[in-house]
């Protein structure tokens, strides 16, 4: 059973994002941007994985509880919490993003432990909200499978089939509010919107070092670069031995493989 919490009204600006990615350096940058900007916790929406490539999965899973901002299970979540051996993406076997995810995951894994359910026993699958007269749900991969990549090209019908699963169990919505697949965007689906925030650990494949977040106002979702230090975390992989090639990433903006990406979406 999908879990679907409701936070109600929301009122203000809301930032949305996803994959920390083990990247503490991005996350405390994203907080001093929201308080920066006056935006509480609780209208930040975190839109899963926690944890992934990065150097500090258990400080980032301790500092974003400790925040309390809304926040849905990520698939890296629920392996973790299943006692999985991997990550649960997919990926091909043999294939970069597979080995890769086994050392990431592994070292995850060690670091968070036991303390997986007391970070996310209550985390619930979906959210759902009100803002500014709209209804929003939030998703992380799709509606049936946590960790189904979904694009920005993809066909209209794809995203229509996952509207209408998820309004199948939380009623009607103006938009839905995704992440997983780790590029920002926003479609426009027979009148309804499929807003996908991008990630803040990890660059969105496109040449630059910043990452991803978006601020929902009265004008819609707007799409924002976050400058970090992405030197530190990319130290902080090399420390735990992390440097399959997401490391340079950080810095270079370019992902090590595109294994999952479509032929569109390629460098």
């Amino acid at each position: 059973m999908t879990t679907i919490q409701s936070l109600g009204e929301l009122h203000g600006d809301v930032v949305l994002f996803g994959g920390i990615y083990s990247n503490a350096q991005a996350l405390e940058r994203l907080l001093d941007v929201a308080q920066q900007q006056g935006i509480p916790a609780s209208n930040c929406i975190f839109t899963g994985d926690v944890v992934a490539y990065g150097g500090d999965p258990l400080i980032c899973a301790e500092r974003l509880a400790a925040w309390g901002c809304p926040a849905i299970l990520g698939n890296c979540e629920q392996q973790l919490l299943d006692g999985a051996s991997d990550c649960g993406c997919g990926f091909e076997d043999g294939s970069a993003c597979d080995l890769a995810s086994k050392s990431w995951y592994t070292f995850a894994a060690q670091q968070i432990g036991t303390r997986a359910r007391e970070f996310w026993s209550t985390t619930p699958d979906w959210l759902v909200f009100t803002h500014l007269g709209k209804r929003y749900a939030v998703i992380h991969g799709g509606a049936r499978d946590v960790a189904q990549f979904l694009w920005p090209d993809d066909r209209t019908q794809v995203f229509a089939e996952q509207i209408a699963l998820i309004e199948a169990q939380t009623g009607s919505v103006d938009a839905v509010i995704a992440g997983h697949c780790g590029i920002p965007f926003e479609r426009s689906i027979h009148g309804k919107a499929w807003i996908n925030a991008g990630v803040i650990g990890m660059p969105p494949h496109d040449g630059r070092p910043q990452t991803r977040y978006a601020v929902l106002s009265a004008d819609g979702p707007r799409f924002h670069p976050l400058e970090y230090d992405f030197e530190q975390a990319a130290a902080s992989m090399a420390r735990a031995g992390l440097t399959l090639g997401y490391d340079t990433a950080l810095s270079t903006g370019i992902w090590p493989s595109e294994d999952v990406l479509p032929q569109s979406l390629r460098q």
